[in-house]
């Protein structure tokens, strides 16, 4: 549970929702049926394990906050996912019908034991092509392990070997709306068949001169881009899209620029406890320039 302010907002709410549901309660000291309700949130949120992070935010100190959710009452909650409030509730509901709305949206998770020994070489550390193998032999080993297909499939396609990646996705490609990992990488290789079959971008950029609202035309020149992983400037041609059309084609561009932020996010590096790892630096710009777009 942390609580939020207009300062960290955009960190702990919106970015944070990209990678794990956010459940904001707004409340406030005055509030009885906050007081009753915000225990059972708290409780719920170390009985699913982790499934989701509570974020509170008191609506008196935070007011430009509440104004922007249209917060009339409260205590109020908002379930957010992909930086988009997807779902809320008003009143203090009893603790089985909270689970209730959180079994429509999150699964509780068990915590994971903690690793020993770390292992002699990650993955990370080696050669392209020991990587390759040794991420191979984990996916034959656990093929339910989605984090080490997608690094699997990841590593095939940065080393160009496109139809090994497309086989290795093959067998989770029906994953692909539950798991977002599975789902960026399902995105790649549809850039990747687009930009083998489609006219040069020139053709795209004199659309798109002579009208700057022809979002299949912006779209079709990100896909290119993000086939030949110039991610930032796919990303800034589907924030074009984004600016003028926040939900095109049912929040394709949205989808796809999240898709790309999944693929470019290395992972933390391990710091001594009770320090947080930094960020990736084009990340956390690009979440950003997102989260403000969508909020704007």
């Amino acid at each position: 549970m942390i609580d939020v302010t207009i300062e960290n907002f955009e960190s702990e709410v919106i970015a944070a929702s990209l990678t794990q549901p956010v459940l904001v309660d707004f409340w406030a000291p005055w509030c009885g049926p906050c007081k009753a309700l915000g225990p059972v949130l708290e409780k719920l949120e170390v009985a699913y394990g982790g499934a989701f992070k509570l974020a509170k935010i008191n609506s008196d100190e935070e007011q430009q906050l509440a104004g922007a959710f249209g917060i009339k009452s409260i205590p109020t909650v908002v379930l957010l996912k992909n930086g988009q409030p997807v779902d809320g509730f008003t009143g203090a509901l009893p603790e089985g019908k909270v689970r209730e709305f959180l079994d429509k949206h999150v699964q509780a998770l068990q915590a994971e034991p903690e690793q020993e020994e770390p292992l002699a070489e990650e993955p990370a550390a080696l050669d392209p092509e020991a990587k390759i193998e040794q991420l191979q032999q984990a996916v034959a080993t656990d093929p339910s392990n989605d984090d080490a297909r997608f690094e699997y499939v990841k590593a095939l396609l940065l080393a160009a070997r496109e139809d090994e990646a497309r086989r290795a996705l093959e067998p989770v490609a029906d994953k692909a709306a539950l798991v977002r990992k599975i789902d960026a990488l399902a995105r790649w290789l549809d850039a990747m068949s687009f930009a083998a079959t489609q006219p040069a971008a020139a053709d795209l950029d004199a659309k798109i001169a002579a009208n700057k609202r022809d979002f299949q035309a912006r779209f079709d020149r990100a896909r290119l881009l993000f086939a030949q992983q110039q991610w930032t400037a796919a990303m800034d041609e589907l924030l074009e899209i984004l600016m003028r059309d926040k939900s095109w084609n049912e929040d394709l561009a949205r989808k796809t620029y999240i898709g790309i932020l999944e693929l470019i996010e290395t992972p933390k590096p391990k710091v001594a406890e009770g320090q947080i790892p930094p960020d990736d630096p084009v990340v956390a710009t690009y979440r950003r320039r997102l989260s403000s777009v969508i909020l704007s």
